[in-house]
């Protein structure tokens, strides 16, 4: 990492010398346990899985603050899925900034959207979907960007010179199909696979208690379509990733108006096999010292709107969402969140999710995560899941 240094110190012309550059570092160590808490539907499945990931950390700045570099290794070991134990790059980002304009280059993330169940229009990184069973961790993608800061609001351009394939859990693993996805030999629609360029464009502005994203994103989809390969009177039946190329222009709002936040997203996504739009509002509202207490509560509600038929990839096309959110405002900050996810096309299937965190000492902290589903239809995606609800508890050390 030393060695880049002089390289990118020269790029942006900074003569602060290498040896004055403020280094930092950081990082957290995890254990993980997963209790699934019904029998799995395969027997090379396990009810308990335990894994261990690492999180460091180092940060540089040089040039009086103006350039810096990220460095955010990723690794977990898993028990049993091999496809779980896994390494990424989440950052290697090289910033500089200055009053009007940033430029940025290496591998990063980049996060866009407002509302709570769904992220629609956040489409740069891939989802790493062996994580997280909401979708919520990304992979790190190899990127150059550069943002215009201005009065009517600040314009970032992205251009994307390599695609990461979305990760999925092997035939150990849980919260997979029927039908194991290959995490090999993806298909794709461009003939220059993995290093079509892609690019993206957003442009964002506060208006007084509004804040307004438009995007616009032309290349490889990050969600992918499912081909069945082999056959089962050859025991090699698989599911194939193919990434088709696709178009996808996409807004998000925020309206903060008093202690009510109402939030939006919508996409309108086009491809060679489909054309469609989705969508999703709601708003939460917080009541600060509820009861006069040092306790505040905030009540979630959203609407999820996609006109796509179901799929592994998208349970939701006409369902709701409510939740609470529930802050201690305690020295350890102790946060809950617990939501429900109704189908109403199917008063039977539906999911639910709570999340919980708090600090133990300045180094310590435990986190709980709950997923659990429900359906009675075999042509639901929750079907294939139907028997994982889980209970997901950490412990982490930050060093």
């Amino acid at each position: 990492m030393r060695q880049l240094l002089p390289f990118i110190a020269l790029c942006c012309g900074a003569i602060t010398p290498i040896a004055q550059a403020d280094i930092e570092y950081s990082g957290t160590a995890t254990i993980e346990q997963r209790y699934f808490l019904q029998d799995p539907l395969f027997p090379e499945q396990q009810r308990a899985q335990t894994s261990v990931t690492l999180l460091p950390e180092v940060f540089m700045s040089w040039n009086d603050g103006y350039d810096s570099l990220t460095f955010k290794p990723f690794v977990r070991a898993d028990q049993y899925d091999s496809e779980r134990t896994h390494a990424d790059i989440r950052e290697l980002m090289w910033l500089h900034a200055s009053d009007s304009y940033e430029l940025r280059a290496g591998i990063g993330k980049v996060f866009w959207g407002q509302t709570e169940s769904v992220h629609l229009v956040d489409v740069i990184n891939q989802t790493d979907s062996v994580e997280r069973v909401d979708g919520e961790e990304k992979l790190g993608q190899p990127m150059l960007s550069a943002s215009y800061l201005m009065e009517s609001g600040a314009v970032s351009v992205y251009v994307l010179p390599y695609f990461r394939e979305r990760t999925f859990a092997g035939a150990e693993g849980r919260l997979r199909p029927i039908v194991p996805i290959s995490n090999d030999n993806a298909v794709y629609e461009s003939e220059d696979e993995q290093s079509n360029l892609d690019y993206a464009v957003r442009w964002q502005q506060t208006l007084g208690d509004w804040e307004v994203g438009l995007s616009y994103f032309d290349g490889t989809n990050r969600e992918p379509q499912l081909i069945v390969e082999g056959g089962l009177e050859t025991n090699d039946l698989v599911l194939r990733p193919y990434y088709e190329q696709m178009q996808q222009v996409g807004a998000d709002l925020l309206w903060v108006n008093g202690a009510v936040l109402y939030k939006f997203e919508a996409i309108h996504r086009k491809s060679n096999t489909q054309s469609f739009l989705a969508a999703v509002a709601g708003f939460e509202y917080t009541s600060v010292g509820i009861f006069d207490s040092v306790y505040d509560i905030g009540w979630l509600a959203e609407y999820q709107y996609d006109e796509r038929d179901a799929s592994f990839f998208v349970p939701a096309q006409n369902d709701v969402m409510v939740g609470v959110r529930w802050i201690w405002n305690d020295p350890d900050s102790t946060e809950l969140l617990m939501g429900y996810v109704q189908d109403l096309d199917d008063m039977e299937t539906y999911s639910a999710f709570v999340e919980a965190s708090s600090r133990m000492t300045d180094n310590w902290k435990w986190t709980l995560n709950g997923h659990f589903f429900s359906t009675q239809s075999q042509t639901d995606p929750y079907f294939f899941v139907r028997r994982d609800d889980h209970i997901e508890i950490n412990v982490e050390y930050f060093f």
